[in-house]
């Protein structure tokens, strides 16, 4: 579900899902508007979340909004703990600790790794040089990251 939904959009689902008009939204009308969306939950996971049969427009709406703050929250905590992996991969390579990776830390953190050839043609320079934007011939975190989640992806 997309949290940019406005109330007038969620007020036009909540009348669709009201199939007989009675102004509620049962679970198995708010299940099957879940499963269209993606999110499979069953029915005594939608009961024990809800803890009652059926829901009026301001408990509807107020469903959604806690569905989309928890998923805002599950995408802060994953960008939070992919940071925090590359933050301790960074300082694997920051040798002396200074804040930055140099061609000469990178080389020997790589030649430990059995990740290296020396015959292989690159050379670490070149490979700072293709993600040191502010061209100081080292990486800072945030060029390190780029180039990570480049190479990841």
């Amino acid at each position: 579900m997309s949290s940019s939904l406005t109330s007038d959009d969620l007020s036009r689902i909540f009348a669709k899902l009201d199939q007989n008009g009675d102004g509620l939204v049962s679970l198995a009308e708010l299940n099957w508007l879940l499963e269209r969306v993606g999110v499979h939950a069953t029915m005594e996971e939608l009961e024990s979340l809800v803890q009652k049969p059926c829901l009026d427009i301001d408990e509807f709406l107020f469903f959604y909004e806690s569905l989309s703050e928890s998923k805002r929250n599950k995408e802060e905590n994953e960008e939070e703990g992919e940071e925090s992996d590359l933050a301790k991969a960074f300082k694997v390579f920051d040798l002396n600790d200074d804040g930055f990776i140099s061609s000469d830390e990178l080389e020997s953190v790589l030649s430990r790794l059995g990740l290296w050839e020396e015959k292989g043609g690159r050379d670490c320079r070149t490979m700072i040089r293709a993600f040191d934007t502010n061209s100081d011939g080292l990486l800072d975190f945030e060029e390190f990251k780029c180039m990570m989640l480049l190479t990841i992806s």
